[in-house]
């Protein structure tokens, strides 16, 4: 009878362990890896039974929910220090690379055709250049009609870590931006109408005339935004897309050592897209059983996740950078 209660309930605990890991899993964080993650956790779901729920509240929303263990991870496009992984009690990695475009709604302009240098860019987000037909950039644009119209840029309400990459990408491109602004995933900005989220500045710019906002590439994708071509650090104007994002991903030096902290910011090469970035992962060190469930999400994501990524705008990160979070997994016994 005891052999027999003993059996029961050892079967007991195994379907209780069975049915924890079947428990959704809770994070959220950056809106710009929102869309994939959305759409590889639709496959997972299906293939594994294991619902992934992830909310788009923006990087500062994600790394305090984390930071407080309201969720169980946490995502961040502004990516941690490893001083601040080790205060924090945070593991760190990047999952997918992606950039950050300007977007416009000018009538008769279309997606590719309006041309930027970045002094230009960071004038009118300071508010100096205040038309669209300026002079720099009609000389800059001679082919265009571009109106006499007023500027309206649009930046993000929200702690973001699309906002900490654009506005790291004017810090380093121009000295009178690094001094009165900064870069931040907030900052104080001189003008301009504020959205929560990249859906909410791609519903801004989507409605409003004459309007310049910032987003994530998917997102100005899926909604048909005019986005711009800039001027990268060779002096070339390119286009965004996956071949000028992946340039510009070739050029990263992300190691385990230090978190993965870097960035993919104004990279050399003559085809590469000047403002890229990876996105990151933040799991708390002492839920391990948790992170393990997370883990195998992201590790079946980079084994059948890269070309849905790609479809959608996205640059899966490369096989070496893969084999490196691996090690950072097994190395804090997550794999």
């Amino acid at each position: 009878m005891r052999y027999l209660f003993g059996v029961l309930l050892t079967v007991l605990v195994v379907f209780s362990l069975v049915g924890l890991t079947k428990e959704p899993i809770h994070g959220a964080g950056a809106s710009f890896p929102f869309p994939i993650y959305s759409s590889w956790a639709f496959q997972y779901h299906k293939e594994t039974n294991l619902r992934i729920n992830y909310q788009s509240i923006g990087s500062g929303g994600g790394m305090h929910q984390i930071s407080s263990r309201t969720v169980d991870f946490g995502a961040s496009d502004d990516p941690l220090q490893p001083s601040a992984l080790e205060k924090k009690k945070l593991l760190q990695f990047p999952v997918i690379i992606g950039g950050v475009v300007p977007v416009v709604n000018i009538d008769h302009i279309k997606g590719g055709q309006l041309k930027l240098t970045s002094d230009q860019l960071a004038a009118i987000f300071l508010g100096k250049i205040k038309k669209w037909n300026d002079p720099g950039i009609l000389q800059t644009n001679p082919d265009l009609d571009l109106p006499n119209h007023d500027i309206v840029t649009v930046h993000r309400s929200d702690g973001s870590g699309t906002t900490a990459i654009f506005t790291y990408y004017l810090s380093q491109v121009n000295p009178g931006w690094r001094k009165t602004v900064g870069f931040g995933k907030s900052v104080q900005w001189p003008m301009g109408i504020a959205g929560k989220g990249n859906e909410g500045v791609s519903g801004y710019v989507k409605k409003l005339k004459n309007t310049i906002g910032y987003m994530e590439f998917t997102y100005a994708k899926n909604n048909n935004l005019s986005y711009v071509q800039m001027q990268n650090k060779s002096g070339k104007f390119v286009v965004p897309s996956y071949e000028t994002f992946r340039s510009a991903a070739s050029k990263a030096e992300l190691r385990a050592e230090n978190g993965f902290h870097g960035w993919l910011i104004n990279s050399t090469g003559e085809d590469s897209w000047p403002i890229a970035g990876a996105s990151y992962i933040l799991l708390a060190r002492e839920n391990t059983d948790i992170n393990r469930s997370i883990v195998r999400f992201f590790d079946w994501a980079f084994k059948h996740g890269d070309e849905r990524a790609t479809n959608m705008g996205y640059v899966p990160l490369p096989a070496e950078l893969k084999s490196s979070i691996r090690n950072y997994w097994k190395n804090n016994r997550l794999y």
